[in-house]
C-alpha cells in the first residue's frame, strides 16, 4: 500500500530553508512522516510511525543540537501563505485552531487565545504549528469489512472503532467509507449511499468545499459541521444508508447517533480509548454500549503498525465484553 508524497501540497507554504530541507528527504523517510512540528525557537521535528526525527540543513540529525531552529517569522509567514494573506477570509477555521489544506492535509495552531464573551474569538502570537499529513491508504480497511458488512443481509452493521490517538482509526474509517460507497461487483457487495459529517476536515479532507481524499463515488460530505447537527442534516436531506463521523464524545453526539439508528441508517464512527474498560468511563459512550446500539466494537492499536485489530466485540452484553477483555491487553 503506497502513501502519496505530501510535499507538493505542503512545501509552497513553508519558508525557503525548510523547503530545501524537506525537498532533500529520501523517499523512504517521506512515506513515514505523519506530522511536521514547527515551534518558535525550537528544533524542526518530524513525527514518523517509528518515532521523531530532527532535521537540519544537512538532512536528518541524531539530536536537536544541529537541527534547524524555527523562528516566529517562519510561523507568521506560513500562516500568511496558508490564508493567502487574508486571515479574515478563514477566521472561522482559525477560531477552531486549524486550517484545511490542499491534498487533505491540515495545519493545527497554538498560541495566545483571545476570548469574547467566553468564546474563542481568535488566536494571536502563534508559537507553534503542527502540519498533520493525510494518510490516504487505499485498501487499509479490507480486513475490517467482514466485521462491518453483513453479507447475508447486505447491510452495514452499526460499528464503533476504538483506539488511542495515532493508531489509524481515522485512516481506517475513511477507507471503510470508500469501500462501502463504491461497492464491489465481483463479490456482490452493493454500493451504499454514504453521508460523512467531517467536523474537523479530517475524513474527506475538503479544501474549498471539495474532498481531497477518496471517500467513494456515492458519498456526500458535510464539511466543518458539528457532528450532532450534521448527522441529522444528512438524514433529513440526503437519505444516507450509512452515516459516518469521527471521534464521538459529547452528549449531543451520542443523542444524534441514537436518532440516526432509529431512522434505519447504519452508523460508522470512532472514539478515543485504549480498550472498552476505558471507554465506559465516559458516561455518554457507556450509555450507547449498555443499550446495545453498536453491533460491533473494534479495538485498534499500532502494535504491528497503525490499524492493528486487537479485539472485536459482537452481539454480546457489555459485561461479557469486559470479561472477555480481562485476558487481553491492547
Amino acid at each position: 500500500m503506497m502513501v502519496k508524497d505530501w510535499r507538493k501540497h505542503i512545501l509552497p507554504f513553508l519558508p525557503p530553508p525548510v523547503q530545501s530541507i524537506l525537498t532533500a528527504l529520501e523517499p523512504a523517510a517521506v512515506c513515514r512522516v505523519e506530522e511536521i512540528r514547527l515551534r518558535a525557537g525550537q528544533p524542526l521535528i518530524l513525527e514518523t510511525n517509528e518515532g521523531e526525527i530532527f532535521l537540519g540543513p544537512e538532512g536528518l540529525v541524531a539530536d536537536p543540537g544541529p537541527a534547524y531552529r524555527v523562528t516566529r517569522e517562519d510561523l507568521h509567514q506560513i500562516l500568511l501563505q496558508m490564508t493567502e494573506f487574508s486571515l479574515y477570509a478563514r477566521d472561522e477555521e482559525l477560531k477552531r485552531g486549524y486550517l484545511a489544506l490542499p491534498g487533505g492535509h491540515r495545519a493545527g495552531f497554538a498560541g495566545r487565545v483571545v476570548l469574547e464573551q467566553g468564546q474563542v474569538k481568535l488566536l494571536r502570537d502563534l508559537n507553534s504549528i503542527n502540519l498533520r499529513l493525510a494518510r490516504e491508504v487505499k485498501g487499509a480497511a479490507l480486513g475490517l469489512l467482514p466485521h462491518v458488512y453483513c453479507r447475508e443481509k447486505k447491510r452495514v452493521r452499526h460499528t464503533l472503532i476504538v483506539s488511542a490517538p495515532q493508531a489509524g482509526k481515522t485512516t481506517m474509517l475513511r477507507d471503510l467509507a470508500r469501500l462501502l460507497s463504491d461497492g464491489d461487483e465481483r463479490s456482490g457487495r452493493p454500493g451504499f449511499k454514504v453521508g460523512i459529517v467531517d467536523e474537523r476536515s479530517e475524513l474527506a479532507g475538503c479544501y474549498q468545499g471539495k474532498p481531497q481524499l477518496d471517500v467513494g463515488m456515492r458519498t456526500d460530505v458535510l464539511d466543518g459541521c458539528p457532528k450532532a447537527e450534521g448527522m441529522m442534516m444528512l438524514v433529513r436531506s440526503m437519505s444516507p444508508q450509512v452515516v459516518v463521523t469521527d471521534e464521538l464524545g459529547r452528549p449531543e453526539d451520542v443523542q444524534a447517533v441514537e436518532e440516526v439508528v432509529n431512522t434505519g441508517a447504519s452508523v460508522l464512527t470512532t472514539a478515543h480509548a485504549y480498550n472498552v474498560r476505558e471507554l465506559i468511563r465516559r458516561p455518554s459512550l457507556a450509555y450507547l454500549l449498555e443499550n446495545g446500539l453498536f453491533e460491533r466494537v473494534i479495538i485498534l492499536s499500532r502494535r504491528q503498525g497503525p490499524g492493528t485489530i486487537e479485539m472485536t466485540y459482537a452481539g454480546t452484553s457489555l459485561a461479557e465484553w469486559l470479561q472477555t477483555e480481562e485476558g487481553n491487553v491492547c
